[in-house]
């Protein structure tokens, strides 16, 4: 096998960069190739906050926290550096949300804690608690109350990405 057939077995770039061409589940989970599987979202697309929150909000919405993080993801890393910590904060409770979806429920009520303590430490820190309109209590009670619901085992297994989801503005 030549490096350039090792690479494209193994999803790579020309320049050797992993890219997943892998098709996926709307919680973000690989399919086998072949399959058909949910659009990915792109990679590096800088929006204005209000346009993240939009997006991030119709996937939550549409039981895709998966791509939400992505988005979410993408305003952390192109954003201002003061707005990151928030960004991440967002990325984490969507993260937690797919574990939580995907029946990992030690992963995703980790996730979701850490989410809702970095947007408590960010509305302490900033002094702000609704930037761009996120209810960031609200956001903070909501992972912290599903958190505890999928610790204890409430309901019959994974939770549901779409019933679940927050509503990121009150």
């Amino acid at each position: 096998m030549t490096n350039a057939d090792a690479s494209d077995a193994r999803d790579r770039d020309p320049e050797g960069r992993a890219r997943n061409a892998r098709p996926r589940d709307g919680l973000g989970r690989p399919l086998p190739y072949g399959t058909e599987g949910v659009p990915r979202q792109p990679e590096g697309v800088v929006r204005r906050p209000q346009e993240t929150v939009a997006e991030a909000q119709a996937l939550l919405d549409a039981g895709k926290p998966f791509h939400a993080h992505e988005v979410f993801e993408d305003a952390w890393k192109s954003g201002p550096e003061e707005e990151r910590a928030l960004w991440r904060g967002l990325a984490q409770l969507a993260v937690g949300l797919t574990h939580a979806a995907r029946g990992n429920a030690v992963g995703g009520a980790r996730l979701l804690r850490r989410g809702a303590g970095a947007l408590g430490d960010w509305e302490t820190e900033r002094g702000e608690d609704r930037p761009y309109g996120i209810d960031l209590a609200g956001l903070a009670r909501w992972a912290r109350e599903l958190a505890g619901r999928v610790e204890s085992g409430d309901g019959d297994g994974p939770v549901d990405a779409a019933d679940e989801a927050p509503r990121l503005r009150s």
